[in-house]
């Protein structure tokens, strides 16, 4: 006959559990998606998107950059430090106010860690003045 675990045992396991979970890096990989924005959705306007810098669009959960006039890039917009949403992009990078990481608006590489992997690309089209998700 085996005997249940102990109460303390399930509570010091599930605790464990979701400690681990929430920390450390997120693992993800660059074809990741998004879970906000839908292929052939319009995501912005070019007009929108300032050249050297770019946008962030929260409920999308993408960030659509403009490095140089007419080139537009577009990557996740949540950090892959620990999965915290970016809140801004200036002075040519990608910001992540939680632990402050920085990504480049012209790869999405990092700048300035904790994060230590590239913002995720996404798939966009340019046709006219509307950036779409590929």
């Amino acid at each position: 006959m085996t005997h249940p675990p102990a109460r303390r045992t399930v509570l010091l396991a599930t605790g464990a559990a979701a400690l681990l979970a929430g920390c450390g890096d997120s693992g993800g990989t660059s074809g990741e998606a998004s879970a906000g924005a839908s292929p052939g959705r319009e995501l912005a306007k070019t007009s929108d998107v300032p050249v050297g810098g770019g946008v962030v669009l929260k409920d999308e959960q993408v960030v659509v950059t403009q490095p140089e006039e007419g080139d537009f890039r577009a990557f996740s917009a949540i950090c892959t430090h620990q999965r915290c949403p970016v809140a801004a992009v200036e002075a040519g990078t990608i910001n992540c106010t939680c632990h402050g990481s920085r990504f480049r608006i012209t790869d999405g590489s990092v700048a300035s860690p904790p994060a230590t992997r590239a913002l995720p690309e996404r798939k966009i089209t340019v046709e006219g003045n509307s950036i779409r998700l590929a």
